[in-house]
């Protein structure tokens, strides 16, 4: 539920905005009659948005505003009308201003604003921080976004398998996206959390729960209220925690280190990992009713072995991915390039590897295009993937052979549909653009 702390040193006037905000807004509402009050409160309590008071006595609303930064987004109102002091706070950090005198319908409506605002925020920087999204048209990949279709908007916990460096973050992120869950999606890596921060990252802790412990903070699972909680990595969290985890998601509800009361929690768990996690239960290191809690309903991320003709448009898309971040123009790259860069063996770290190859080559290269001789000498001259061993039904292996096949000679005829009809021996023109319509082929989003 959305907390409202009304910063006013009248006391009439904000037990009346918090009456008006319960009953209006639904929200859950606290009341500070000052300043250091409300500093108080927002390092004992978590607060969603802060209503204040500008004209205190004592620590008036500019040194909240100074104090508690950007930690919670602050709407300012005023009795006075002096909108010039209204404009200071904005620059302080303040979301927007009210008066006094507004009707509470426009006041609740402002505080949505500023909590849909303090999302879209959330999830601009989270796409910012992404390399991307899942790029390509290869069966393994379609098959792949119809699944997370289909289960974008079921509330159960979902596994995500797949190699290193595959996408597993892009997936979860994508299946967040299409759902119609309101809130953040919040990532967790649990293999990067020090052990005896575990349970406060997932769940929080109160205020003097520990040496260090100087303010309550929320925990993973209730910054993603009404979201999806990611947890990258889940074969790595300790047994302890991963206790605590089971009862959280069967329970509904946590209990942040250090408190004695429960919270309820609304936040779809989405889990991944790289590992087998049946030989993590038969070794002791994985809970068994764990593993089952999760893995209701699985998502496997093909490795780029097995999507192979995807690599051309990936190429492009890291380019300008790349590129963008560096200031940087986009080059093309020479189809020998390419055909060295689809038959390379990403094996090791799948797609993040070749992002980095494709960062070395924009450094490496001078000149107008990106030839084979930006390539990293170690990928250049390493043997070329096998390709035998790719997963998939026949259908499947049968359909990315031809997507290659036809990528192949549109690049080396430099995508001159008669000239590569004529080299596969297709009757005309039209048989070719027949055939790439069916395997969703174009150029630049191929």
């Amino acid at each position: 539920m959305t907390t409202v702390l009304v910063v006013d040193d009248v006391p009439a006037m904000a037990e009346q905005y918090a009456y008006d905000l319960r009953r209006l807004g639904a929200y859950q509402t606290m009341i500070a009659g000052g300043g250091q009050a409300a500093l108080e409160l927002v390092e004992r309590e978590p607060v969603d948005v802060m209503i204040l008071d500008l004209e205190m006595p004592g620590l008036d609303g500019f040194g909240v505003l100074k104090s508690v930064g950007r930690r919670v987004p602050v709407i300012v109102y005023t009795g006075t009308g002096s909108y010039d002091r209204c404009r200071q706070a904005v620059q302080l950090g303040a979301k927007s201003f009210l008066d006094k005198a507004e009707p509470m319908e426009r006041v609740v409506r402002e505080v949505e604003h500023v909590l849909e605002r303090e999302r879209l925020n959330r999830e601009v920087a989270a796409l910012r921080a992404s390399e991307g999204d899942l790029v390509g048209t290869s069966p393994a990949l379609t098959r792949l976004r119809e699944q997370i279709a289909r289960l974008a908007p079921i509330p159960s916990p979902v596994l995500i398998l797949g190699e290193s460096g595959s996408g597993k973050e892009l997936v979860a992120r994508e299946a967040h996206r299409i759902s119609a869950r309101r809130g953040p999606l919040v990532a967790v890596n649990c293999a990067a959390l020090p052990g005896e921060l575990v349970e406060s990252e997932l769940f929080g802790h109160e205020r003097g729960a520990f040496t260090g412990a100087h303010a309550l903070r929320k925990g993973a699972f209730e910054s993603a209220a009404g979201g999806t909680l990611f947890l990258d990595e889940i074969g790595e969290l300790p047994l302890p925690a991963q206790a605590k985890l089971l009862r959280v998601l069967e329970q509904r509800e946590i209990t942040r280190v250090g408190g004695n009361r429960t919270i309820p929690v609304d936040a779809r768990v989405l889990a991944a990992t790289n590992r087998h996690l049946d030989d993590e239960v038969r070794a002791g290191r994985f809970r068994l009713d764990l593993y089952y809690r999760l893995c209701v309903h699985v998502l496997r991320v093909p490795a780029l072995a097995e999507r192979r003709s995807d690599i051309p448009a990936l190429v492009a898309h890291l380019i300008g991915v790349v590129g963008g971040r560096f200031g940087m123009r986009a080059k093309p790259v020479t189809p020998a390039a390419l055909d060295a860069l689809c038959r390379a063996d990403w094996s090791r770290n799948n797609v993040r590897e070749l992002k980095n190859v494709v960062e070395r080559m924009l450094i490496a290269a001078d000149g107008e295009e990106l030839g084979l001789e930006h390539i990293p000498r170690e990928v250049r001259e390493a043997p070329a993937a096998e390709t035998g061993a790719m997963a998939g039904t026949f259908r499947e292996l049968k359909a990315e052979a031809e997507r290659k096949i036809l990528l192949t000679a549109l690049d080396r005829n430099a995508w001159h549909i008669t000239r590569t009809a004529r080299e596969l021996g297709l009757a005309d023109h039209a048989s070719l653009l027949k055939i790439l319509r069916r395997h969703r082929i174009r150029r630049g989003g191929n």
